[in-house]
C-alpha cells in the first residue's frame, strides 16, 4: 500500500467492460488510483492507459503483475481467462477483483479461492446486483425476517439486443448470463443450499444458430434445502430494452426488486404513458459497478471481506454447470 493511503490499481482487459471499470477506478473512486493497463492486443492498452491518464500500460499481464508499485488488480479479460489471472495476481501479492464468472470448472475456481488465501489478498468477484439499491435493500429486509420465511423466488435477466452470435462461446447463457441470477438467488435466500436443478434452454432468438451451440432463452428452475423454490429466466433480446429484475415471496409477504427505466421520469401525453429504458448494463447498473468497485478498494484498504467473495462465484457455478448437465441430460440434476 502506498504512505498516502491510496489504492494502487492495475486494469487487465481493455475491452468494453475493462474500460468502463478503468474509468471507475480512474475517476469515480477517491481512494483510488489506475496505474496501468493491460491487454495483448497490440495497442489496445496504450490506447486506454492513455485515456484514462494511466502512467502505464502492459500488453503481458503478468508483466504488469511484477510491478511492485500496484496494489490491486481488475480483471475484465474474456471468462475463460479469468481463474488464470487470479491465481497469477494472488501469487504476486495483489488484491483481486474479477469480473464474473470467476471460473468455468469447480476445479478452477477452487485453486483460485485458495491462491487468494494463501496469499491473504481480498479476492472479490462482480457480482453487481448485490449493490444495486433495490436488491441491497431486499437482502437485509429478508435477513432482519420482514417477509418470513423466503418460498418462492424470482430472477430475470434481459439482454436488450443479441448482435452477432458468431463469437459468443457455448454456454455463455448459464456461465456469464444467468450467474449472476444465480449468485443473487443464493444470496436473497441467506444460509439454504440448493439441492437440485432443472434447466431448459433453446435458440429463439436466432434459431439458425442453434446448430452452432447458441443458446439464447433459458429457463432454470432450482429447490432449495429450506424449502424454497427459485426460477430464473434469461432472453438475449428484449427488445424493450435491458431488463434486470427480481421478486421473493415469503411466509410473510413479498418483496421486488429492479427496475428497467433509465430514470424516474414517466412521461404523459396524447399518445400515452411512457418511459424511457436503458440499452447498455453501464447504464442501467452504473451505480452498483461503481458501488462494488468502491467496497473492493475498501477492502484492500483495511482488510475486510468483499461483499461477493470467490466461494460465492463457486456457489453460483456450481449451479450453472448442473444447468449445462441438466440441458444435455434433458433430467433434473440433484445436487
Amino acid at each position: 500500500m502506498s504512505v498516502k493511503n491510496i489504492v494502487r490499481v492495475g486494469l487487465i482487459g481493455a475491452g468494453r467492460m475493462g474500460s468502463f471499470h478503468g474509468e471507475t477506478v480512474a475517476q469515480r473512486i477517491p481512494g483510488a488510483t489506475l496505474v496501468a493497463v493491460a491487454d495483448p492486443v497490440p495497442g489496445a492498452a496504450d490506447k486506454l492507459a492513455a485515456k484514462l491518464g494511466a502512467q502505464k500500460s502492459y500488453t503481458d499481464p503478468q508483466a504488469m503483475l511484477n510491478d511492485p508499485e500496484i496494489d490491486a488488480v481488475v480483471i475484465a479479460s474474456p471468462a475463460r481467462t479469468h481463474a488464470e489471472l487470479v491465481i497469477a495476481a494472488a501469487k504476486a501479492g495483489k488484491g483481486v477483483f474479477c469480473e464474473k464468472p470467476m471460473a468455468v470448472t469447480l476445479e478452477e475456481a477452487d485453486k483460485a479461492i485458495n491462491a487468494a488465501k494463501e496469499a491473504g489478498v481480498a479476492l472479490q468477484v462482480g457480482f453487481n446486483r448485490r449493490f444495486v439499491s433495490g436488491f441491497a435493500a431486499a437482502y437485509e429486509e429478508i435477513k432482519a425476517g420482514k417477509i418470513g420465511v423466503p418460498q418462492l423466488l424470482r430472477s430475470i435477466t434481459r439482454d436488450p439486443g443479441l448482435g452477432d452470435p458468431t463469437p459468443i462461446p457455448h454456454w455463455t447463457i448459464f456461465l456469464e448470463t444467468l450467474i449472476h441470477d444465480f449468485d443473487i438467488l443464493l444470496h436473497l435466500n441467506p444460509g439454504a443450499k440448493p439441492t437440485q436443478i432443472y434447466a431448459v434452454a433453446d435458440a429463439l432468438v436466432r434459431p439458425d444458430f442453434k446448430d452452432r451451440g447458441l443458446l439464447d432463452t433459458a429457463v432454470v428452475n432450482i429447490r432449495f434445502d429450506n424449502g424454497a423454490i427459485a426460477t430464473a429466466e434469461a432472453n438475449f433480446q428484449a427488445v424493450y430494452g435491458y431488463d434486470v429484475r427480481g421478486e421473493v415471496f415469503g411466509s410473510k409477504g413479498m418483496l421486488q426488486a429492479g427496475n428497467i427505466n433509465v430514470n424516474n421520469c414517466v412521461r404523459y401525453t396524447t399518445e400515452g404513458i411512457s418511459i424511457d429504458t436503458a440499452r447498455r448494463d453501464t447504464d442501467l447498473l452504473r451505480d452498483a459497478y461503481v458501488a462494488e468497485l468502491t467496497d473492493f478498494v475498501r477492502c484492500v484498504a483495511t482488510g475486510e471481506i468483499p461483499k461477493a467473495t470467490g466461494e460465492d462465484a463457486r456457489n453460483a457455478l456450481e449451479i450453472a454447470l448442473a444447468c449445462i448437465a441438466s440441458v444435455q441430460q434433458s433430467q433434473p440434476i440433484n445436487l
